[in-house]
């Protein structure tokens, strides 16, 4: 916590490491035997039942506290048929907009009345922060009801001039689809899935969107056109064509991000690609033979709109030497071969 860590590795037959600056950095110099990353592991776990199976968990996902020092979120798994676990740090203050360094624009789209807005990012890259912001924003200035599904639990929200609802799945409610539908009836005005990735909760989303509540998820996707690709691939081939119709309509904004190392290795800075749904991107989401033109639109509406790409923001940093020239070509390679990669996925699976 005092240097700075986003991860800590704990892992039988290593040394304790830490994700400091983008980069896994040692910290111990004894390996942990499999009996000491069993013993951390039972630590971590809350109730009695999940330590009592033990023996039999292959993946599990929990969060965990230390008073004075922070909140983590823990994946607990096996490899080698022996324990790790990987602790995710959440800090105890909720991020703000400001503190983060993000667009403006994104206060805008927290405050829309209803539709879906999708944060999306490779694993590591901010999303949950962004998308605390978003919430807590909204929480000072709006008088809504807010829902939240996680797994875990992340950062908690105090209620200011929201009533904020956290339920953590596995505890409150048995999955985030089932969460989902449940939340409809619990008189939200806005609704925070932790993770938008199946079929099932997409549609749910959706209509959650379509019946006036705004819907705020976050998904594993490289850029904005990778997410509606990977949104559009979800659905079911006999119901592409009416959600691809159904998801132009409901869409408010994808946003898009990376967290890239600042100039000497000083921290790290979110680089963001942002796109808001004007009719004219509507219409360019309908049509697969369009979605090509999404990103001339975002470039051609950063002044009017505050809508921007990666390539836009990139040369900005540069220009601000906050970033080096090979960060910049690393980022644009990093959202173009995952994006390439997803599409080969796609072809592949319609073969």
């Amino acid at each position: 916590m005092e240097r700075g860590a986003s991860d800590l590795h704990i892992k039988a037959g290593d040394v304790f490491r830490a994700r400091i600056n983008g980069k896994l950095v040692p910290l111990t110099k004894q390996r942990l035997t499999p009996d000491q990353t069993k013993s951390i592991a039972l630590k971590l776990m809350s109730s009695e039942e999940d330590r009592s199976r033990i023996d039999r968990i292959r993946d599990f996902d929990c969060s965990w506290g230390m008073p004075g020092v922070g909140r983590f979120r823990v994946n607990v798994l096996r490899q080698r048929s022996s324990f790790m676990i990987v602790m995710r740090v959440i800090p105890f203050a909720v991020p703000t907009i400001e503190s983060l360094g993000l667009p403006e624009v994104l206060k805008q789209v927290a405050e829309a009345d209803r539709g879906l807005v999708l944060v999306s990012g490779v694993s590591g890259s901010g999303k949950s922060s962004t998308v605390a912001a978003m919430v807590h924003h909204i929480n000072r200035t709006l008088h809504k009801h807010v829902v939240t599904i996680e797994n875990p639990i992340e950062f908690l929200h105090r209620d200011l001039s929201c009533s904020i609802t956290q339920r953590e799945v596995g505890v409150d409610t048995d999955s985030l689809a089932v969460g989902l539908r449940a939340a409809l009836r619990q008189d939200p005005d806005v609704v925070v899935l932790g993770d938008v990735s199946d079929a099932a909760t997409i549609d749910t989303a959706l209509k959650a969107a379509e019946t006036g509540r705004l819907v705020i998820g976050t998904i594993a996707t490289p850029d904005v056109v990778g997410t509606v690709e990977r949104v559009i691939g979800t659905l079911p081939p006999s119901e592409r064509e009416v959600g691809r119709i159904r998801f132009s309509e409901s869409l408010r904004a994808i946003v898009s991000q990376q967290l890239l190392p600042k100039v000497d290795d000083d921290g790290r800075i979110a680089a963001l690609e942002i796109m808001i749904a004007t009719p004219a991107v509507r219409e360019c989401l309908k049509d697969p033979e369009r979605l090509s033109q999404v990103k001339r639109i975002m470039a051609e509406g950063r002044k009017d709109l505050g809508t921007q790409t990666f390539d836009q923001q990139l040369e900005e940093m540069i220009e601000a030497g906050q970033i080096t020239a090979d960060t910049q070509r690393a980022a644009l390679a990093t959202a173009g071969n995952a994006f390439a990669g997803a599409r080969r996925a796609k072809r592949a699976a319609s073969s």
